[in-house]
């Protein structure tokens, strides 16, 4: 009941006050060099549409999240790197987007890309699409490592929000220098203090996050 209060409370506070729940902010207040591109703010992504709740490419977390990337974003720096991120918070409303897709089985437009090897009516079954999510808690992070000059992303042998084995983040059947790639940002991203999911590479929570039974709804604006 405490939960849902203090939920509804955040979430009168973003209506009528037009700002972030108090514990959120904007990344690149935080790292302003970080390079952002949320993929569900456009149709580049596995649905091929802009995602509900979705309304510009501004990256939003909670403040102890933001603050552990900040850490993981100087250390990379240091060796001529840095972070883009895909996903941050997502709002409740784009999951329920990602269900109701799921559900029409004759929207494979983007399967050859994303999906080839699954059959989409297992994509429930399988993990890759749920009801909640931990992004809408706030401190959950898609990511990979961009050269800092290049802006080009290293190579970790799938592309992001490929669903299947190739994405799992100790797939052997890969190169060495991939391997070794994924190997890298799960050492950075766990010495600060975030947690992989296992069937994805680019996958990580902070492991205390501070609203770890609250999924929010507020939009990404």
């Amino acid at each position: 009941m405490k939960h849902r209060i203090a939920f509804l409370f955040l979430f009168i506070c973003f209506k009528v006050l037009g700002q972030l729940p108090e514990g959120f902010v904007y990344v690149k207040d935080v790292i302003p060099d970080l390079e952002v591109e949320l993929r569900y703010s456009s149709s580049k992504n596995f649905v091929g549409k802009v995602i509900d709740g979705y309304q510009s490419n501004k990256l939003i977390l909670t403040e102890a999240a933001a603050n552990a990337l900040k850490l993981v974003q100087l250390e990379l720096e240091q060796q001529d790197m840095c972070l883009l991120l895909f996903d941050g918070y997502r709002p409740q409303r784009a999951v329920n987007h990602f269900m109701k897709w799921a559900e029409d089985l004759n929207d494979t437009i983007n399967k050859n890309q994303f999906y080839p090897d699954v059959d989409k009516k297992d994509l429930f079954k399988e993990d890759y699409i749920a009801s909640r999510s931990g992004h809408s808690k706030g401190s959950t992070v898609d990511v990979t490592i961009i050269n800092a000059k290049t802006k080009k992303p290293l190579d970790m042998g799938s592309n992001y929000d490929f669903f299947g084995k190739q994405s799992w983040t100790d797939y052997k059947d890969i190169s060495e220098e991939q391997k070794s790639n994924r190997k890298l940002l799960l050492k950075i991203m766990t010495k600060h203090g975030f947690v992989n999911f296992y069937k994805e590479w680019w996958h990580f929570t902070l492991k205390n996050e501070p609203f770890p039974n609250t999924y929010f709804d507020f939009p990404v604006k």
